[in-house]
């Protein structure tokens, strides 16, 4: 185990980042034209860089500086030759453009800041399954000083205050610094929240100190806080005042943003101010807390500063101390003596980032401070006030006139610190001495960072000392960018433990702190997750972290442990290369085992030879024997007893897996063949043979399988990760069914198959060791998951009548104190692996078979008991006639639901039910799966009604059927049907069909079909009991709530809405909701139907068969149906007339506000619970309301007639909806108060206006004002002569003549007739002479029209007679 580079995740949007950060129009000079030229495009998996920089000029790097591309050749010594064009284009890919930018991630990696100049970029974490990517959650401009640049950047999460928390931040404060030296505080979405001038220098570097838990009592706790570095001063913030100013300036810009509130002022920082002296330059510094010197030291210092009078004090002092880095000294070391300054206090200045609206300023104008505009512009240009810095001499330092420092890194224990300077060294510091440890040479521009690895403690280390604490290793982290390595460090003067070829422009992120807010108290309990050092590539937007083992800390020559790491690792190396020698192998791997001295190293080795997937057996057996042998030898005491035990159980398990392999070998030794017969087997196979040839014959189709991962016996790794000794027995892991078939194939499959001599395998397992009942179920497992291999071999009942008859006969197997009158367990667990199988036959052909050697069993029992010619009557044979008649229901079912769906359908896979399945599900589990069947088959109600009904009448076919899918179908339902004659019987089957279809017309609305044949479905239940629970149930749980939408769009646009207003409201097309009004109706009108026959019939029982009154579970349709209360049938009425009405409306596509036709009592009845009591219209109806129903009845009965009248025209067959509507809107006249006979006028009149003179003397029978239908019909006969006199086209001589001849009166009158508002003018003249025959008889003879009729009738015989 070694340390390694994990990547943990990536970066997205980088191409977005670089081109807000570098945008192409400022790019100049050489690299732009070589960016037109095309000469360094390339492209990368995120983003596409275009050209280097400008701030980085490649070929003069080349000339000035020695070329070290092949630094860390000697890693990888082919890649040289191999990839140098490579080399070159991934030099040329990975452009540095990051190196001119500042990078910070923040701790617990959820943030990633990139900014360069004014702009700034944040990225945030997203997490896709187990995949972290950040993207770029907020960019844009940070600088609000003119002419300023970001410096330095810091992440800072911030801890949660609630009980509940349990280590994660609440949220993240991005802190910047700037050239003009303000430090601004943000949120992650870019909200400013501080801005702070505490210097008017530049801001160097910007550094957290979060709060760790003292490792050893005598240490100082160490307090947070934030530094702030400038050129020549260093500024100090308490963590606590900075924690409660952030989130109090936090929470008033939240209030600010939502209500513009009035808040209170948050608490000013308290912060130090030094200025650093008696260094020339600074570039970097750490804060390394308060530190107390010892007594001896004390008295050092005190001698050294005053002489030998000086005076020392009682207590040593507390001080702070800080280590600056740069030039004149190299290393400068300052004390600060606590309680030589005070702290300052600075009046906080509030902003809010530019997105707020000017309603947020103006609200939080109080707060803000601002007044006016001119008071703004002014505040703005005056500065804050700066406080002077207290100076702070240099107490001593490292000198080194030559060295300039870069940077400097503190380790988490406050101990040790790396620095880098301009001579390419890396120099460990003593924190504590002042002194240097060590130095690295040829990192040029090297980023370092720090790694903290905790011991793990173990059992016997818990057990031995619970209270001493755990050790803790440093590791130093160096990237050279220029010969693209990274190396870990152990410290202080440990080797190198580890190295990666990395890229040569990747950035070394290492925060330096935690959490800020965490304290003694609140850390408790808390898993805080940060991350210490991760190493971030442009090229690929990778996170890598760098994992460290503590052991490497110890790697010196006395260390028995790493040693055991190195031996367990070359042993990992060996076993990973494929082409190695057995003997090789096995000699290699015995020397290692018997070199590891750790008995936790040795056993962790020894598993891995186990479980590796090339080693053979005899290698195994070979290694583990001289393991054991080996520890035999040992003195006992020193013997670890586990690793004792475990060499030993393994050794066992493989010579096992040794005997059975070799079962495996063909037995070609001669033997006689044994007749195995066992009486009633072949009853009972003739029994079940039809179902069993029908069930193979439906899953013999081709099928799509996959092979599996080799041809020849189980790997002997599987085998021992799936066995264990314990306690001296032999045990099978539980695993999934998967896994126990294989094991089970391996011991059982070849002597089912008849490849393995039956007597060797029984006697190799019954010294296996393995338990009977794990045998048992291994047997079993194999046999119902292998069932087409099962089905045709002929051989297998036999075999398995064997092998159960064996393990049966086992010690331990059968319980000796059983009788015969009780449940065997041994029995019991054959019959619930039967009944939880979904291999229905191989389930069915094992329980037979079992019975059988049950039967016999107990019949050998009871004639020990009892004298012969007795029969014997067992409970265990009545649990077994149960089990094969439900295994036998349950096969019948299942070769009806391994029917193929209909060819074009995309039908589901298919169901697999078991006994267990229908017993779980409950009264109404077996029609629930015919149900789903016969709508995946798409049977048609009235078919599914003749099955049902010669279901009684004819026998199902025993012989198998040849010929088509329906026949089939019909046949294969039969026989189901009168298995279960309770379950299926009609009105139960009919309710769950109808259920099913309304629920997948529920999942897809656009297909009515599935509505419709539901309710088709539904009129066919007999009992009005079920029918009305059934029709109540699909009311208020699917359709009313789509009803309501249709009604309430309707009212809204006044007319039969379009497709997309269907499908936005109602969630389906216009041609769908127009079918699925139709549809309600028909559903309101079985409700209303069901509810009249309640009374006449009573509930029926809801039986179920004997065999599976056991069933329990979920309450089926029907009881459900059952227990609806019954419907307000006035209410239910209410709803189907605005059902007629929306769905004439659909039809004939006319305008329509349904609710407007109803007072306020009927609209706020309207989608109630059809079994509440509602207050619904009474007594007379307003006139004008009356007359909007009439007229829009009109509309309906003139809708009604055009269709008829198109569909005769064009010869189209009519689907008698259109002789319907005339009915319907008669039936809904006395509900909605119209007159009847003025509705039958208007139809009579709407039937000749369109020529359809008969169907109108049909209707006309039944008009009762006979007066006023004739005033009707002598002006429709009047425009039908008016047409053929005077608008006619073919006028001819003798009708001009029989005009002239016409009385003056008829003449005027017949001109003032207007023919255009008839349909069809064009009418035969008998028609019209019927016509106008029928208006004088209607009228009577003191009628003002009388005579006017006759005149009519002698016009039209006149034409009728000429030639």
């Amino acid at each position: 185990m070694s340390c390694c580079l994990l990547e943990f995740g990536r970066v997205q949007g980088l191409r977005q980042v670089r081109d807000f950060l570098f945008p192409k129009q400022n790019q100049t000079g050489p690299e732009a034209e070589n960016a037109q030229a095309g000469t360094a495009d390339f492209i990368l998996p995120d983003h596409i860089i275009h050209s280097i920089p400008p701030t980085f000029s490649l070929p003069v790097e080349n000339e000035l500086t020695w070329d070290d591309t092949d630094w860390g050749s000697w890693e990888n010594p082919d890649s040289k030759e191999d990839g140098t064009q490579a080399e070159v284009e991934e030099q040329q890919q990975s452009a540095p453009w990051l190196q001119d930018c500042v990078l910070c991630l923040s701790p617990c990696l959820d943030l990633l800041v990139i900014a360069r100049e004014h702009k700034a970029a944040f990225l945030s974490a997203k997490w896709r399954t187990e995949e972290m990517t950040l993207t770029v959650s907020w960019s844009g401009t940070l600088s609000a000083e003119e002419g300023e640049c970001i410096s330095s950047v810091i992440c800072i999460p911030l801890a949660s205050q609630k009980r509940s928390s349990t280590g994660h931040p609440d949220w993240t404060c991005i802190v910047v610094g700037f050239t003009s030296g303000y430090v601004r505080f943000y949120t992650e979405s870019g909200v400013l929240l501080l801005a702070q001038l505490l210097h008017e220098d530049p801001v160097l570097r910007l550094k957290c100190r979060t709060y760790e838990i003292p490792r050893h009592p005598g240490v100082t706790e160490q307090h947070e806080e934030l530094s702030i570095l400038y050129p020549a001063a260093l500024v100090t913030i308490d963590g606590f005042s900075l924690f409660q100013s952030l989130r109090a300036c936090r929470n008033q810009v939240a209030r600010a943003a939502a209500a513009g509130s009035d808040v209170i002022q948050p608490p000013p920082l308290a912060y130090k101010k030094w200025g650093l002296q008696d260094m020339d330059t600074i570039t970097d510094h750490c804060s390394i807390g308060i530190t107390t010197l010892s007594v001896f030291d004390q008295m050092k210092n005190a001698s050294i500063l005053g002489g030998f009078h000086a005076s020392v004090k009682g207590s040593p002092p507390a001080m702070s101390q800080y280590i600056t880095v740069g030039g004149g000294p190299y290393t400068g070391f300052y004390y600060a003596i606590e309680g030589s300054s005070q702290p300052l206090l600075s009046h906080v200045a509030l902003a809010v980032a530019s997105k707020l609206t000017s309603a947020l300023f103006s609200a939080a104008s109080g707060w803000l401070g601002w007044k006016s505009k001119n008071e703004d512009e002014s505040v703005q240009k005056q500065k804050p006030k700066v406080e002077p810095a207290t100076p702070l001499p240099v107490r001593f330092g490292l000198p080194d006139s030559r060295r300039h420092g870069e940077s400097i890194c503190l380790s988490a224990c406050n101990t040790m610190a790396g620095v880098t300077d301009d001579f390419g060294r890396v120099t460990l510091l003593d924190v504590a001495r002042g002194i240097a440890l060590r130095m690295w040479k040829g990192y040029r521009d090297a980023q370092l960072g720090w790694v903290q690895v905790s011991e793990a403690r173990g059992e016997r280390d818990i057990a031995t000392s619970p209270s001493m604490p755990r050790r803790h290793a440093q590791f130093l982290v160096i990237y050279a960018p220029r010969r693209g390595i990274l190396e870990v460090w152990g410290t202080q003067h440990g080797p190198r433990v580890g190295a990666f070829t990395v890229g040569k422009h990747c950035r070394l992120l290492y925060a330096g702190h935690r959490l800020m807010g965490v304290n003694s108290v609140t850390i408790q309990g808390w898993q805080i997750h940060t991350q210490q050092v991760c190493l971030f590539d442009p090229v690929n937007g990778s996170l890598r972290a760098v994992t460290i083992p503590f052991h490497l800390a110890l790697s010196d020559k006395k260390s028995e442990r790493a040693k055991d790491m190195h031996l367990l690792r070359r042993l990992t190396s060996l076993l990973r290369s494929r082409e190695v020698e057995p003997a090789l192998l096995e000699s290699e791997a015995q020397s290692v085992l018997l070199d590891i001295k750790h008995p936790a190293n040795k056993k962790q080795a020894l598993e891995s030879l186990l479980s590796n997937k090339n080693a053979p057996v005899s290698c195994l057996t070979n290694v583990t024997r001289a393991l054991l042998a080996s520890l035999k030898e040992q003195d006992p005491e020193a013997v670890d007893e586990s690793l004792l035990q475990f060499c030993s159980s393994q050794l066992k398990l493989l010579q096992l897996y040794t005997d059975v392999q070799l079962l495996h070998t063909p037995d070609t030794s001669p033997t006689e063949t044994e007749h195995l017969s066992f009486s009633g087997i072949e009853e009972d196979l003739a029994r079940v043979g039809p179902i069993l040839q029908r069930y193979t014959e439906i899953n013999s189709r081709p099928s799509v399988s996959f092979a599996q991962e080799s041809g020849g016996p189980l790997p002997v790794r599987t085998f021992l990760s799936q066995l264990e000794w314990v306690n001296g027995e032999l045990r099978v892991i539980k695993q999934p069914d998967t896994d126990w078939t294989q094991l089970g194939s391996f011991l059982f499959w070849g002597c089912l198959s008849g490849q393995s001599p039956l007597q060797r395998v029984c006697e190799t397992l019954q010294e296996s060791g393995i338990s009977p009942q794990q045998l048992l179920s291994l047997l079993l497992t194999v046999w119902l998951n292998k069932e087409k291999e099962v089905l045709k071999c002929t051989d297998t009942f036999s075999i398995l009548h064997t092998l159960l008859s064996t393990l049966s006969s086992m010690k331990g197997a059968v319980d000796e104190s059983w009788d015969g009158q009780s449940i065997s367990p041994w029995w019991q667990q054959v019959r619930t692996a039967c009944v939880q199988s979904e291999s229905a036959a191989a389930a069915l052909l094992a329980a037979v078979v079992a019975h059988r050697v049950a039967k016999s069993a107990i019949t050998k029992l009871a004639e020990s008991k009892f004298q012969e010619g007795w029969e014997c009557v067992s409970l265990e044979l009545e649990q077994w006639v149960v089990c094969i008649k439900q295994l036998e229901d349950v096969l019948a079912l299942q070769t009806l639901l391994c029917l193929p769906p209909p060819q074009g359908s995309t039908g589901d896979a298919v169901t697999r039910c078991s006994v267990k399945t229908l017993l779980e599900s409950g009264r109404g589990g077996v029609a629930d799966y015919v149900s789903k069947l016969i709508f995946r088959q798409g049977v048609p109600p009235e078919l599914l009604r003749n099955i049902l009904q010669r279901r009684g009448e004819n026998q199902p076919t025993e012989q198998p059927l040849h010929h088509g899918e329906n026949e089939r179908l019909e046949e294969l339902l039969e026989c189901v049907c009168q298995r279960f004659p309770s379950s299926l019987s009609p009105d139960v089957l009919f309710a769950h069909c109808s259920w099913e279809h309304v629920v997948q017309w529920n999942k897809d609305p656009e297909v009515g079909q599935y509505l419709e044949w539901s309710v088709e479905f539904l009129k066919m239940i007999s009992n009005p009991h079920i029918q009305l629970g059934i029709s109540a149930m699909m009311w208020h749980t699917f359709i009313v709530k789509r009803f309501s939408a249709a009604a309430f769009l309707m009212e809204k646009v006044g007319k039969a809405p379009k497709e997309r207003l269907c499908r936005r409201d109602v969630g389906m097309g216009d041609v769908a909701v127009k079918s699925f009004m139709g549809t309600c109706v028909q559903l309101l009108q079985a409700l209303m139907e069901a509810d009249s026959g309640v009374e006449e019939v009573s509930a029926p029982d809801v039986c179920i068969e004997e065999v599976w009154s056991s069933a329990e579970g979920p309450v089926s349709i029907v009881e459900l149906a059952m227990d609806q209360r019954s419907v307000h049938y006035p209410l239910v009425q209410h709803h189907y007339v605005l059902a007629s009405l929306l769905h004439a409306a659909m039809t004939f596509s006319l305008r329509l506000k349904p609710l407007s036709l109803f007072d306020s009592k009927g609209k706020n009845a309207f989608f109630r619970d059809l079994t509440s009591i509602q207050l619904l219209p009474s007594g007379d109806m307003d006139p004008n309301l009356v007359a909007v129903r009439q007229e829009f009845l009109m509309s309906v009965l003139t809708g009604c007639v055009k269709a008829l009248a198109e569909a005769e025209e064009n010869g189209v067959k009519r689907s008698g909806s259109e002789d319907t509507w005339p009915s319907v809107c008669m039936e809904l006249t006395s509900v909605l108060q119209v007159n009847t006979d003025t509705l039958r006028r208007h139809l009579v009149c709407e039937l000749y206006n369109q020529g359809l003179d008969v169907r109108a003397e049909e209707v006309m029978m039944e008009v009762e004002d006979k007066d006023v239908l004739g005033s009707q019909l002598l002006v429709l006969t009047g425009q039908r002569l008016s047409f053929s006199l005077l608008h006619s086209q073919s006028q001819t001589k003798p009708n001009m003549e029989l005009l002239a001849r016409l009385p003056p009166t008829l003449c005027t009158w017949l001109k003032a007739m207007d023919p255009s508002e008839l349909r069809c003018p064009s009418v035969p003249l008998s028609q019209s002479s019927r016509l106008i025959n029928k208006v004088i008889e209607m009228l009577p003879e003191n009628h003002a029209q009388y005579s006017l009729a006759l005149h009519l009738l002698e016009a039209v015989d006149s034409l009728q007679a000429e030639p």
